[in-house]
């Protein structure tokens, strides 16, 4: 078993097109559509094998384009294991307008999963056998899906002796955060709502973070805060690393790259700190690729030691 093994319960395919201008009411010719595969889980998988590390995806998969999901992983030659479902996997539409240069997102709620899907992904990650070092938990969850389910992962993770990470926002990060994470992937946004309190300052950031972490929530804190890089903050440890400046194609898929580069550092036996650093690194070579491209290896290495200079 690879050292990382990642979970999406709601993938997609991203479905591409580009036209001049979006205009309400009229009928839109775009141009011939390009597809890849999109969710949480699935982007960490794929980014860690650009960084050189070795991943495992599972993810659930559905009808008609739960068959072109496993073929767009097939052709990136990807290690995946479909987790079948009835209902179909979702498609997601992005639409790049040309005449201004912005890009819109039309993201939808994804299929609905029955008790004993959710369950079978349980089953797929206690039979995991050796246990993966890292369980990386990353992206929304589809309709149906309680609220606290990836409680449930990171119990499983604990049971098998893997590190589970968590990367997801909304009800889903609240309902799961208390389960006892190796290390939380909060946003700024999604640390305030976990905290319940407006966050100005680092050192607000910091007591959030470590609250949680006193708290049994977690071991580590990784707040993601874009242009200006993380927060990582452990029990004794409170360090800002900042991102380099980069030219902006794209904001889609940093996060995904950030959680990606840091995990595959840890693999790899980084320490902590130059996990952190490689996980802004792989950040920030994401934004410098247009649309929904991810981060190129080369790019997030010649960052990381521009990183490690500045630090």
């Amino acid at each position: 078993m690879p050292p990382i093994v990642t979970l999406t319960l709601n993938p997609a395919v991203d479905k591409n097109t580009e036209i001049e201008r979006v205009v309400a009411e009229d009928k839109l010719r775009c141009d011939a559509p390009s597809r890849e595969p999109g969710g949480g889980g699935l982007n960490v998988s794929r980014v860690v094998d650009r960084l050189g590390g070795q991943s495992t995806a599972l993810y659930t998969a559905g009808g008609p384009t739960g068959t072109t999901l496993a073929s767009l992983l097939d052709d990136e030659a990807l290690d995946h294991v479909p987790l079948p479902i009835d209902d179909w996997t979702r498609e997601n539409l992005i639409v790049y307008e040309t005449s201004t240069d912005r890009q819109f997102r039309f993201g939808m709620p994804g299929p609905t999963l029955t008790p004993e899907e959710v369950e079978s992904g349980l089953a797929a990650l206690r039979d995991l056998d050796p246990a993966p070092d890292y369980l990386v938990a990353s992206g929304s969850l589809p309709p149906g899906v309680p609220d606290d389910t990836y409680a449930a992962v990171a119990d499983t993770a604990h049971a098998v002796g893997a590190r589970p990470i968590l990367d997801t926002s909304g009800a889903a990060l609240r309902a799961a955060a208390p389960a006892g994470w190796h290390l939380l992937k909060p946003n700024l946004c999604e640390l305030e709502q976990l905290a319940g309190d407006t966050l100005e300052t680092e050192a607000q950031r910091t007591g959030a973070a470590r609250s949680f972490i006193e708290r049994g929530w977690c071991t580590v804190v990784v707040l993601s805060m874009g242009a200006s890089g993380a927060l990582l903050v452990t029990a004794d440890r409170a360090e800002h690393v900042r991102s380099p400046t980069v030219p902006i194609a794209s904001r889609v898929g940093a996060g995904d790259s950030m959680v990606a580069g840091l995990t595959v550092a840890l693999a790899q036996g980084r320490g902590l700190g130059a996990a952190v650093q490689f996980g802004v690194a792989a950040g920030a070579a994401a934004v410098m690729t247009p649309g929904t491209e991810l981060c190129h290896r080369d790019d997030a290495e010649r960052l990381f030691e521009q990183i490690r200079d500045n630090a």
